[in-house]
């Protein structure tokens, strides 16, 4: 665009807030995308919070580095919310260029709060993705839905989750273990001071409340929508009913709770707790491999249901490294990354991808994959529940701060 037809052109797009979608970086032209992230540095806010995990990360800049050029900087987040919030803040200050996050680990109500205000990269890009071609979007509907709200394939899956709990054999025999919410208060009661779980707003403590949320509702329809301010409390009661029995029942009698998810783990492992539970079906094995739990140690889930969702990446509007984002993406989307993410020894992470769309090597290899001595098989995982919308998250994370919040 040249002369001034051309300066016209690119005045009237300004007008009309366009040219910001002219210039963005299109994962519908790979080749350019790949040429514009040689050289970039990618912010990847992530959790920090397991080594393993961190570990992970930093394999794939170091892959990313050698086979793009592209950086790769984890800023390591204990709640995925401050990347959120720091979006949030530059969109108020107008800084609509140049943010400081390029790629952020979300899903839930994270996702939704950037959808909803138009915080997310877009027109959608995740199916452009040169590896979207062996996502199974056709039989892992939470692929195309975080939460109940649709991605618009504004963020990109990553991996699978589904809640699972776990005992040390040595300990508890599979004999005594629960097999419900209402189940679990009743072996609680058997044996107190023994579970626990982490202090909301932590996304593991959490999960559990929306377990034995929907475990207890009357009617679960009602979670598939945002919550209804006038049914709330009624919608609710049987929650807090139940955690006003389990709160005297747990660890430290709920006068202290553990962390998150490796603190319980932790406390596993020194036989503070008995049952813990986590949201990777691998993670038990994954733990006994690198050494923090005892190979004794075996899964369960309840034979109704645990709850399952997917994990996503997304970038923000005003990302300073999208075509470097989009790159990082992709290749954590490859084969080779979900191939090595799904390895118990390495994280345990469980693909979003396809064996069927693979080819025959790559088939093979997740095939010969050794799941670890921990790890439930498919058919032994249950139905999933699916998670309730993002409202019932952030509400119940109030409600119970306000009952039961513990200085930790």
């Amino acid at each position: 665009m040249t002369g001034r037809a051309g300066k016209i052109i690119l005045a009237a797009m300004l007008a009309l807030g366009l040219a910001g979608e002219v210039s963005a970086t299109d994962a519908g032209n790979w080749d350019a995308v790949v040429a514009d992230a040689k050289g970039q540095t990618v912010y990847f806010n992530a959790w920090g919070g397991s080594e393993p995990i961190n570990a992970y990360i930093r394999w794939a800049g170091g892959e990313m580095k050698s086979r793009y050029g592209v950086n790769v900087v984890h800023v390591k987040l204990d709640d995925t919310a401050k990347a959120v919030a720091t979006v949030v803040a530059e969109k108020a200050a107008g800084k609509n260029d140049d943010g400081a996050v390029d790629l952020i680990w979300i899903n839930g109500e994270n996702f939704a709060a950037m959808k909803r205000e138009g915080l997310l990269f877009g027109p959608g890009w995740a199916t452009k993705l040169p590896n979207w071609r062996y996502v199974d979007h056709e039989t892992k509907p939470t692929v195309l839905k975080d939460f109940t709200i649709p991605t618009e394939v504004l963020e990109s899956p990553w991996g699978g989750a589904k809640l699972v709990f776990f005992h040390d054999s040595a300990r508890t025999r599979k004999a005594d273990l629960p097999d419900s919410a209402a189940s679990l208060l009743k072996w609680a009661e058997a044996n107190p001071g023994r579970f626990s779980y982490p202090q909301p707003p932590d996304f593991t403590g959490t999960s559990f409340l929306k377990q034995v949320l929907i475990e207890l509702i009357g009617d679960r329809t009602r979670l598939l929508g945002p919550v209804d301010e006038a049914t709330f409390a009624a919608d609710v009661a049987p929650l807090f009913a139940y955690l006003d029995k389990l709160t005297p029942l747990l660890w430290r009698q709920g006068k202290a709770y553990p962390q998150n998810y490796p603190d319980m783990k932790q406390k596993l492992a020194d036989g503070e707790l008995d049952i813990i539970f986590a949201f990777n079906p691998a993670e038990a094995s994954s733990a006994i491999a690198n050494g923090e739990l005892p190979d004794t140690v075996r899964s369960f889930v309840f034979s109704g249901g645990t709850l399952g969702n997917t994990h996503f990446l997304a970038i923000p509007y005003n990302a300073t490294a999208k075509a470097g984002a989009l790159v990082l993406a992709d290749f954590l989307l490859s084969p080779e990354a979900q191939l090595r993410k799904q390895d118990p020894k390495i994280w345990g992470d469980p693909t979003v991808l396809s064996l069927a769309k693979l080819s025959a090597e790559d088939r093979s290899a997740f095939e010969r994959l050794d799941l670890g001595i921990a790890t439930l098989k498919p058919n032994e995982l249950g139905p999933a529940l699916e998670e309730p919308h993002p409202d019932w998250m952030t509400r119940i994370e109030a409600e119970w701060i306000r009952r039961y919040g513990a200085a930790n």
